[in-house]
């Protein structure tokens, strides 16, 4: 089914509900009774149901039974990330299961990060519709950010801070950046829209850190960076031209490329270190200098397959 692009739904005024609605009095009162607050309600503008906002405390809720496992990874750095921004801003979605309980069906991982920060209470949209908890789940269809979505949100972010706040440094903004090899990807993306920077961004973890200089200066410097990159990944190209003219028909066949280019391959960061210490401009002229003397005929059938097992692996 296509959506309609027809404009439908309720206007500004039709979305006003009070909070003891008689759709919403016996969800407002269980809200009170778990030791919540209901503090605003109004009709879904799309379809026009009910729903209340509320804080509620954590213990209060608890995900549905039917869902995936929780990350354990995941909830750590999403509660670092809340954590860092200082505020709670993205609600729970809760439903009263037929027991009374209230479940969320979407914010798993947002309420066990809540709960790991030590909240006392989260913000939750709360339904009373309990067949929402069976429903949300079809929901889940948002397209996570890949790489490329993130460089070129983290590129963009930067280099309107470096017009705003010329003077600030980039290492000031770690947190919003999140890593700096999103800051040089962002950069070639920005330009060539096709480049496949999967296969070079563990090496570029490994070696890339945040500058302690000013924004413009340090995207200056990655500007650089990135113009070396792309001079990489042109000899990479023709390397693979090469092997698929000897019969060799792989779609990992850049990736086998780059690892075998990869400075810093087999070096190991020390205890407490991020990163071996090999710095960024090094590391490229370091792998330049193996791609332009890239041996095509070293390249075996056993290196693709191992390649297409180490990526499912990583699915």
């Amino acid at each position: 089914m296509t959506p309609s692009r027809q404009e439908r739904g309720l206007h500004g005024d039709e979305v006003r509900l009070g909070i003891d609605d008689p759709a919403l009095a016996a969800l407002s009162e269980r809200i009170r009774e778990v030791g919540g607050a209901p503090v605003g309600a109004y009709r879904e503008p799309l379809s026009g149901k009910p729903l209340l906002l509320a804080v509620i405390p954590c213990k209060a809720v608890e995900p549905t039974p039917f869902q995936r496992d929780l990350s354990p990874t995941h909830t750590k750095r999403l509660a670092q990330k809340i954590d860092e921004t200082g505020l709670f801003l993205d609600p729970l979605v809760v439903v009263q299961a037929p027991d009374g309980r209230l479940w969320t069906p979407n914010g798993r991982h947002r309420h066990a990060a809540a709960r790991f920060l030590g909240l006392r209470s989260v913000t939750a949209l709360v339904s009373p519709d309990e067949d929402l908890a069976f429903r949300i789940l079809a929901l889940n269809t948002e397209k996570a950010h890949n790489l490329k979505d993130r460089s070129q949100e983290v590129i963009r972010m930067a280099r309107e801070l470096a017009v705003r706040k010329p003077r600030s440094k980039e290492v000031d903004y770690a947190s919003e950046f999140d890593e700096p090899a999103l800051l040089t990807l962002g950069i070639v993306y920005a330009d060539h829209g096709r480049f496949a920077g999967s296969p070079y961004f563990s090496f570029l973890r490994r070696v890339d850190r945040f500058a302690a200089s000013t924004l413009p200066k340090s995207l200056s410097q990655r500007d650089g960076w990135a113009a070396r990159l792309v001079e990489i990944d042109e000899r990479v190209k023709e390397i693979v031209d090469q092997l698929k003219a000897r019969g060799f028909k792989s779609p990992y066949l850049r990736n086998v490329i780059v690892a075998r280019i990869n400075p810093v391959r087999f070096q190991r960061a020390k205890k407490g270190e991020t990163a071996p210490p090999m710095a960024v401009g090094a590391a490229l002229t370091r792998m330049a200098a193996s791609a332009r003397r890239f041996d095509v005929a070293a390249v075996r059938e056993q290196d693709l397959a191992l390649a297409a097992a180490m990526s499912r692996e990583g699915d």
